[in-house]
């Protein structure tokens, strides 16, 4: 039997995104720590960027970085209660509040309900 190459495989199918750039901080005893963001739901997630410019675009060009593969980058946090791993996530804004209304004010009319109408 033939071997595979890359180019059987199929195109949806997961593959090892290979050696990662992923953030770290300086820990208080000097060494490198993981370092964690939220995704849309609060939860943990452990990041890694396919590429130092991806990193940068997202967290800045002053973030500190490590190599590691995915599966490393997985066995380091899951014993601190981290199970997923996004690659190359965006960050985006927090949704604005919702404007405040005072006691007693209406909400204002959508157009169609603006005007009066006659029986």
């Amino acid at each position: 039997m033939d071997s595979l190459t890359i180019e059987d495989a199929d195109p949806d199918e997961r593959r090892p995104a290979g050696p990662l750039y992923v953030p770290v901080r300086l820990g208080s005893a000097g060494g490198h720590q993981l370092r964690f963001l939220r995704d849309e739901f609060g939860a943990r997630t452990a990041v890694g960027f396919t590429s130092p410019d991806a990193l940068a675009a997202v967290l800045g060009h002053d973030q500190r970085w490590i190599r590691l593969a995915e599966p490393a980058l997985r066995a380091l946090s899951a014993p601190l209660g981290v199970a997923r791993v996004t690659i190359d996530p965006l960050l985006a804004p927090p949704a604005p509040p919702a404007p405040r209304r005072r006691h007693g004010q209406t909400p204002p009319l959508c157009a169609r309900r603006d005007h009066v109408l006659s029986s």
